[in-house]
């Protein structure tokens, strides 16, 4: 488990699912039975050594009777599979009105699918294989933001590259390709495509995050080679802002964009 994880609201779940079991009279064994997880899993995340996702936080309050007990203070531990550099970003793009954004190398989290995700994450140096997955729970769980009742708005524009970059097998790219195209459908949701004939643009200098809310200023999450950058400086948000637009300028149509996401998932990955 990574050194910088929230240790002492992990220690908390951890013995709250123990005494909380030990309460119901029921083993490791039996609590897997009624929540369909490992009684493996069980004994690490007891015993400290995993990081437990929203829905076995939720499965445990319902199998345990704890009236979402476990799902409030899984609250605590939502940022921490997170690098420490990105975690205040989680919390800006949870409260987030709108979200804007730019990226030329990958599909952006928000947007991906678990088996991609997957595949990205694996890339990462002295990962074992559950902190993989770990980390890949964390990206998807982040997503339910867009599945709230009023979600925010977004706006992403990608370079045509993410679409033919292959990170993993043709089926999961098709997969991934095809899940773009639909989270396209929403209202809420706008995916454009800078093309290949676009030629060089400002966006091939990094990808970014603007994230506006209705009752502060905004801010921008800059990726890097050392992880990523937080920023309030209106001058540096009013610069990201001015890229965003001039990158706006270079992108097909929405439905263009979404007709270019099909024809590359169907020819290139099929």
């Amino acid at each position: 488990m990574a050194r910088d994880y929230d240790q002492s609201a992990l220690v908390m779940f951890a013995r709250e699912l123990q005494a909380a079991r030990a309460r119901a009279g029921m083993s490791r064994e039996s609590l897997a039975g009624e929540i369909n997880y490992s009684p493996s899993l069980i004994g690490m995340i007891e015993s400290c050594r995993r990081v437990p996702g929203l829905d076995f936080a939720r499965r445990c309050d319902a199998a345990l009777g704890t009236t979402g007990t476990f799902a409030r203070m899984h609250e605590h531990l939502r940022t921490a599979p997170f690098p420490a550099w990105f975690r205040p970003f989680v919390e800006y793009e949870a409260r987030a009105a709108s979200l804007r954004g730019f990226e030329h190398v990958l599909v952006p989290g928000l947007l991906q699918t678990s088996e991609y995700a997957q595949a990205v994450l694996a890339t990462r140096p002295n990962s074992t294989e559950d902190q993989i997955e770990e980390m890949v729970t964390a990206r998807i769980e982040r997503q339910v933001i867009l599945d709230r009742d009023e979600p925010p708005l977004l706006w992403i524009v990608v370079d045509e590259a993410v679409l033919h970059r292959q990170v993993a097998s043709g089926k999961i790219m098709h997969g991934q390709l095809l899940h773009l195209a639909e989270m396209a459908e929403r209202p809420n949701i706008t995916v454009e495509v800078i093309p290949y004939a676009a030629g060089a643009h400002s966006g091939l200098l990094g990808a970014f995050v603007i994230a506006e809310f209705k009752d502060a200023p905004s801010i921008v999450y800059l990726e890097s080679a050392a992880g990523g950058q937080i920023s309030e400086e209106s001058a540096v948000v009013a610069q990201v802002v001015l890229t965003f637009d001039s990158l706006r300028s270079e992108t097909l149509p929405r439905r263009a964009s979404q007709d270019l996401i099909m024809k590359v998932a169907e020819e290139r990955w099929t």
